[in-house]
């Protein structure tokens, strides 16, 4: 080996892409975090009830699933750099937006329209690192590129709260400013990412070749594990793919519960007031940061000793039903300090399994399905940020307590988690593995 070749080997582009990629979800959840902040506000001033908020920001999900699987299918046909570009200008604009709103009717418009935006960017995300990195280091990449979004949250609840406090309590500045960086975010992606390494002026020759060769191990052992060739239909059929999408819709309960509720539980349920949530608020979003930045890495180390299936399907089994464990007693502990900390640990655990649905299925489906794919996956997830903020609204005004709400979300965590071992406990039947290839290329 030349001593040219030894220093090309020594850094991949593929890091600036992640990086970027890191940025541009930290903000989408800077972006979706911050109407959960503002919510003690917007309640107040326009007499929301709990039901009525719950379809508020229920109906961000009913925009946002959707577009999960348009925009993995997309992706596949133009191309993760053009989906996501415009995925990001068009979440930015009904987040400046968001400040605009003056009533019930006007604000689920702007939050619908808001969710067409952000619904792609997981799908894209699972598109983009799939192109740039080999499948051996997909978990890793996964959960290191969207490790940001629970950072965002992190970071912008305090955020959001200083810009709340800085314009007087008003709570609309945090929007149209939040909106305006958007614009300047798109604009980094676009000059920093590109769809492939091939595609990309400042990507070395080695790198090229060696995603190339990774491409190829994949695709042939896709085509030779005794898998027939499938339609997309017959791909969304498999019983991994279906389970998985049934655990991302149990993990997304939980999260969408957090998202849109924990804020107000804690103002209502604990009083605490905005100052307080803007650090109590921000806790578990960096245990959640934590946990999806080791959780690729975690699996894919331990799939050297099990393999990267058993890795990453029993990580999510386990990890869900220690969720449903944790969050059950959220609502019932008597002290802020105790909720705090179990949503926590909820929080930290949620995402280390966070960064394992699209690494489950990545040694199973193909490539050039593995946009739509991941998107039908993401869609099936974010019907529960549907039904879940409308539910638990309406479970909280009916009883007057948030218990039952925290139980019914532990219970809808868990029952796919066992489905999941079930299905997952005999994989030759139905997942081609690409783990010996990968395992050559260490």
């Amino acid at each position: 080996m030349t001593a040219t070749t030894t220093g090309e080997s020594r850094f991949r582009y593929r890091w600036a892409v992640l990086s970027m990629n890191f940025l541009v979800l930290g903000l989408n959840y800077a972006d979706r975090a911050a109407i959960g902040v503002a919510a003690p506000l917007i309640i107040a001033e326009y007499g929301f009830s709990k039901g009525t908020w719950g379809w508020i920001a229920a109906v961000f999900s009913l925009g946002y699933a959707p577009f999960c699987f348009i925009g993995g299918a997309t992706s596949d046909k133009f191309g993760p750099r053009k989906v996501m570009a415009l995925a990001v200008g068009w979440w930015s604009l009904f987040t400046a937006l968001t400040a605009a709103g003056f009533g019930f009717v006007s604000f689920m418009i702007i939050r619908f329209l808001f969710g067409f935006g952000e619904g792609p960017q997981a799908s894209v995300t699972a598109k983009t690192m799939s192109n740039w990195f080999p499948q051996r280091k997909l978990g890793t990449s996964l959960g290191l590129s969207q490790a940001s979004t629970p950072l965002g949250g992190a970071v912008g609840t305090p955020i959001v709260v200083a810009l709340i406090e800085a314009f007087g309590g008003n709570w609309r500045a945090p929007f149209i400013i939040l909106g305006a960086i958007g614009i300047l975010f798109l604009l980094g992606w676009w000059v920093v990412v590109r769809d492939r390494p091939e595609g990309h002026p400042w990507v070395k020759r080695v790198e090229v070749e060696e995603m190339r060769t990774d491409a190829a191990a994949h695709e042939q052992a896709a085509a030779g594990a005794g898998e027939p060739e499938r339609s997309l239909f017959g791909y969304l059929r498999m019983p991994i793919v279906l389970a998985t999408a049934l655990t991302y819709f149990g993990y997304t309960w939980v999260l969408f519960t957090f998202l849109t509720w924990f804020p107000d539980f804690l103002h209502e349920a604990h009083h605490l007031d905005l100052s307080q949530i803007a650090v109590t608020g921000s806790i578990p979003w960096l245990c959640g940061f934590v946990g999806l930045a080791l959780g690729g890495v975690f699996t894919d180390a331990l799939g050297r000793r099990i393999g990267l299936f058993n890795s990453r399907k029993w990580t999510t089994v386990v990890g869900l039903l220690l969720v449903a464990c944790a969050f059950g007693p959220v609502g019932i502990v008597r002290s802020a300090y105790g909720a705090v900390a179990l949503m926590a640990v909820t929080v930290f655990i949620l995402y280390i399994v966070g960064a394992q649905f699209f690494a489950i299925i990545g040694p199973v489906i193909p490539f050039r399905r593995f946009g739509s794919v991941s998107g039908f996956v993401h869609f099936i997830a974010n019907i529960a940020g549907i039904i879940a903020p409308i539910v638990l609204g309406y479970v909280v005004d009916a009883t007057g307590s948030w218990e039952l709400s925290f139980v019914v979300s532990a219970i809808v965590v868990a029952i796919p988690a066992i489905l999941l071992a079930v299905l997952g406990r005999d994989r030759r039947r139905y997942v081609p593995s690409t783990e010996p290839a990968a395992a050559a290329a260490s």
